[in-house]
This record gives structure tokens, sequence and C-alpha cells, in this order.
């Protein structure tokens, strides 16, 4: 939890090593109900070194002054990121 926006992050440690980082964020809206778009890499189990990006959308609730996360949607691959990208130009075509 954060107090601030600018305070949330992803990223995560187990046993002191880090297993999620944040590469970059996005505040999308701010207020009461925040959403912030997240870029950011886990590390592959197998490998253990850090996989491809990701992207995670989440929206936060601040409670008590607290930013707290209440849901998530995450994208996988860039793949799935480029077709959810077209899909919104089509959905949401650019005004001119």
């Amino acid at each position: 939890m954060a107090d601030k926006i600018e305070d949330l992050t992803l990223d995560y440690e187990e046993e002191g090593v880090v297993v999620r980082k944040t590469i970059d964020k996005h505040v999308l809206t701010k207020g009461a109900w925040s959403t912030v778009a997240f870029l950011y890499t886990e590390v592959d189990r197998k490998s253990g070194q850090m996989g491809a990006a990701k992207m995670s959308v989440r929206r936060y609730r601040k409670r008590d002054e607290k930013y707290r996360e209440d849901s998530k949607f995450s994208i996988s691959s860039a793949n799935q990121a480029r077709q959810l990208a077209e899909l919104i130009g089509k959905w949401f075509p650019a005004e001119e």
C-alpha cells in the first residue's frame, strides 16, 4: 500500500531476490478511484533471468489515506498488447 499514487509500484521480492520489477508506469486517472498502467518484467522460474516485458492495468481505491489495489488486468505478451491496441484503435478511432 502507498500513501501517494506516485509511490505505487509492482516491484516484488521473495527471500531478498527481485522476482518482479516495474519498468515504467503511467497514471491514467487520479482520485478516490485511480487507474495505473504498469510496464514490468518478471523472473522466468526456469532460467532465473528476467523475462519479456508485460503490462498490467490496475485500479486502486484510496481509503484511510492509502491506495489499495481493487482490480487488475494483465497483458502477458507483446503480441497480445498489439492486438489490444489494434482493437482499441478500431473501436475508438481518432477524431479528425
